[in-house]
């Protein structure tokens, strides 16, 4: 069966969404889920929303989808193992310490690959598989063709996003948020860096394209698509931000459509909450630049009319659905919005309506104009409609019945139900009726008194003996029984845990510091060679996401999980910072696989590179080998996403360079030979100075994106100096250059 996933971030929006036809729900606590903006869970609180959903036979699936630094591993180890006291189903991780720490410890509770971890293919899929994962989420980006192909030869369980929310960037691969604002996506902080207005500069003939949400896009809606969809194991509604009435239209609708069920008016309905304007995504071809909505990056609401005539103090609106008195509505008025809640509604002849479906009138004091579209942000009657169906329940579980009722015996019940068998046994005796027996209808009577409970009677046996059964006893039989089955039914959860194994210990023996480079063009390349950097990335990179595997000599730079199971047995390799390592652990798992050196996250500072040193040293008894990259401008995101094709520059970046602007900056716009993109950082990571007190790191990394091959050897030639101590003065420069995380801690 397609397991219906739902988003909570509340009791109130779990409920929400069971009652309207979930099969599962994922929800954060307070640490380490990728969304701590949400309300989230503590542990009593989900201990809850654990039985509430088992009852209900629904699972549970914890996020643990952060980057987790090594000062935070005890705490997660803690928090996982009372998830697992609790009997949650699974977590979903990104980090391969939280995913190691699952598959060694629990039988019972699963672990899902998180789509921050960027897996979108079938290597990366079965490198997961090989690893314990008993679920992948796929990106948001694979096609679903290849969706049906991963899940066909690799034969795990595949997640995909059907509805909400989308990143413009892989996931996982975002550094914008924590770089600029030093809140990181990695770790739930993301601060919707993409949901921002930029302006888009032609760098070449310094020329502004205009200023737009160029970067937010359209929310997923993929409704139309249910019947490709069922193939699949688990369709997840994006929102644990979201308020529990959206959670109840999208998941009652998905539901519907589920069941064969739903209608043309049900998917007009997923307009009337919150929404962005609709894409069918990746998933289903949608073409790249149309998976942006560059006018406004909020709630879109649904069009209903337009000004049509200005009348005195009234406004006049020409509807083409419609308007009820208390809807919010919005009115698009040179670009700015005006908003406001429908009080007062009026006819043409100015009485009072509530409720019009061609034309009416309002009061309004901002000025607007004829021809400005209206459009409703909350159907106040549709919302009034969804918050009835919070906490109802969506179905009801047979509860079976036979009774054994004789004079002078105990009232026996031996009662079935959520698959297990509960018998009541009374502790008073049975008198015998001298006028009025209990009847089988009496029976049934006071035992469908069910409606505060998750059953509904079906199937009564009762022998009508002469026995007299008092109600009160029967209302007690009731409750007794129900409890009984609540307990044997959230009593069966197995929370197994493994012996642990010795693991072999892997060290490597200290290197002096040497510099590595990675280049983009040909020229930066000869530059690198010339200046005498031995290892330099360039044709030998594969990197995370979107990769087609080709046949390569020598050793390679990879970023993704599909490529180091691709290419491990073939190349040596080094892991890049895109796999987005912060911990001893993950360095481990990734030596494990082969890798010759781990290349550390841009989100690490100083000392939590200390702490991964050292804690590295403490459990294998020697050093772990490390790249850091110091020098650069730094990857804020890659996207399949072209904004230059959105603005009608497609074909021109091969002549020309772009960069878009906010307050804070300008951000180069690289983009790749396949239409992808990245974001550059404005300004570049430069860190020179700090060489000779950085400890334990066996390669230094110059990452070289934009520059000429002059600037290549000037650089290579100043880290040199640097990092061989024959040039003490500082080679920081306050107004290009920026330290990143080194010196400041990552929220």
């Amino acid at each position: 069966m397609t397991e219906l996933l739902a988003p909570a971030g509340s009791m109130e929006a779990l409920k929400a969404a069971i009652s309207n036809g979930c099969d599962a729900i994922y929800l954060g606590m307070q640490k380490f889920g990728a969304r701590a903006y949400s309300s989230n869970f503590d542990l009593e609180s989900l201990k809850e929303a654990v039985q509430y959903a088992h009852l209900r036979n629904v699972k549970i699936y914890v996020t643990m989808n952060t980057i987790v630094f090594e000062n935070e591993v005890v705490e997660m180890k803690a928090q996982m193992n009372e998830l697992n006291e609790i009997g949650v189903d699974g977590i979903i991780v990104q980090d391969l310490a939280a995913l190691d720490y699952i598959v060694k410890n629990f039988l019972d509770m699963e672990s899902h690959c998180s789509t921050q971890m960027g897996i979108d293919d079938l290597d990366g899929t079965l490198l997961f598989k090989e690893l314990g994962a008993k679920r992948v989420v796929l990106s948001r980006e694979v096609e679903i063709e290849k969706v049906k192909e991963i899940k066909r030869l690799a034969k795990i369980p595949i997640e995909i996003f059907v509805h909400g929310a989308l990143c413009v960037s892989y996931s996982g691969n975002c550094l914008m948020s924590g770089l600029i604002g030093y809140r990181s996506g990695n770790r739930g902080r993301c601060v919707g860096s993409c949901r921002k207005a930029y302006e888009l500069i032609d760098k070449t003939t310094d020329t502004a394209l205009g200023i737009s949400y160029i970067l937010s896009t359209k929310d997923l809606n993929t409704i139309d698509y249910i019947n490709d969809l069922k193939e699949l194991d688990s369709l997840k509604i994006e929102g644990r931000m979201k308020e529990p009435a959206y959670v109840a239209n999208v998941v009652s609708k998905y539901r519907m459509a589920l069941d064969h069920k739903i209608t043309e008016e049900d998917k007009e309905n997923l307009s009337k909450t919150f929404n962005r304007t609709f894409t069918k995504g990746y998933l289903f071809h949608e073409d790249m630049k149309d998976i942006t909505n560059i006018l406004r990056p909020n709630n879109v609401g649904y069009e209903i009319g337009r000004i049509s005539k200005i009348v005195k103090d009234m406004y006049e609106i020409t509807l083409t659905r419609p308007l009820n008195q208390n809807d919010i509505i919005r009115i698009s008025h040179n670009n700015e919005d005006v908003i406001l809640t429908v009080v007062k509604l009026y006819d043409k002849e100015g009485n009072l309506i509530n409720k019009a479906d061609d034309v009416c009138y309002i009061k309004i004091k901002e000025k607007i104009s004829k021809g400005d579209l209206v459009y409703i942000t909350k159907d106040n009657l549709y919302y009034n409609e969804l918050e009835s169906s919070l906490d109802k329940e969506f179905r009801r579980f047979n509860l079976d019945l036979r009774v054994y009722a004789y004079p002078d015996s105990k009232l026996i019940i031996d009662a079935e139900g959520l698959g297990f068998n509960y018998l009541f046994e009374s502790e008073e005796i049975l008198g015998e009726a001298i006028n009025n027996p209990t009847t089988k209808e009496q029976v049934i009577k006071q035992f469908s008194r069910l409606n505060d409970t998750i059953f509904e009677l079906n199937h009564v046996d009762f022998e009508e003996c002469n026995a007299f059964i008092p109600a009160k006893l029967l209302n007690a039989a009731r409750r007794d029984i129900v409890q009984g089955l609540y307990d044997l039914k959230l009593n069966s959860q197995k929370k197994r845990t493994k012996a642990l194994k010795a693991k072999e210990k892997i060290s490597f023996p200290p290197k002096t510091p040497y510099l590595t480079a990675s280049v983009t063009t040909k020229e930066q390349y000869d530059a690198c060679v010339s200046c005498g950097i031995e290892e330099i990335y360039f044709e030998n990179v594969v990197r995370r996401n979107q990769n087609n595997y080709k046949e390569k000599d020598g050793p390679l730079l990879i970023g993704g999980y599909g490529g180091i199971h691709h290419y491990r047995k073939t190349n040596p390799f080094v892991a890049d910072y895109s796999l987005n390592v912060v911990n001893s652990a993950s360095c481990y798992e990734l030596y494990r696989l082969g890798a010759k050196r781990v290349t550390l996250s841009y989100e690490m500072n100083k000392r939590q590179i200390e702490d991964l040193i050292n804690a590295y040293y403490e459990e294998n008894e020697g050093y772990p080998a490390l790249e850091m990259i110091v020098y650069g401008r730094a990857p804020l995101m890659f996207t399949k996403y072209c904004p230059l094709k959105k603005m009608n520059q497609c074909g021109i970046c091969r002549t020309k360079n772009y960069e878009i602007k906010d307050e804070h900056g300008t951000f180069p716009i690289l983009s790749h030979d396949d239409c992808s993109t990245t974001i550059l950082n404005g300004k570049t990571l430069n860190l020179l100075d700090e060489l000779q007190s950085i400890k334990g790191i066996e390669a230094f990394r110059l990452s070289f994106t934009i520059e000429s091959n002059e600037q290549v050897a000037k650089t290579i030639n100043m880290a040199l100096s640097k990092l061989n101590g024959r040039v003490n003065k500082a080679v920081f420069n306050q107004e290009t250059d920026t330290r990143g995380h080194f010196n400041k801690e990552i929220l």
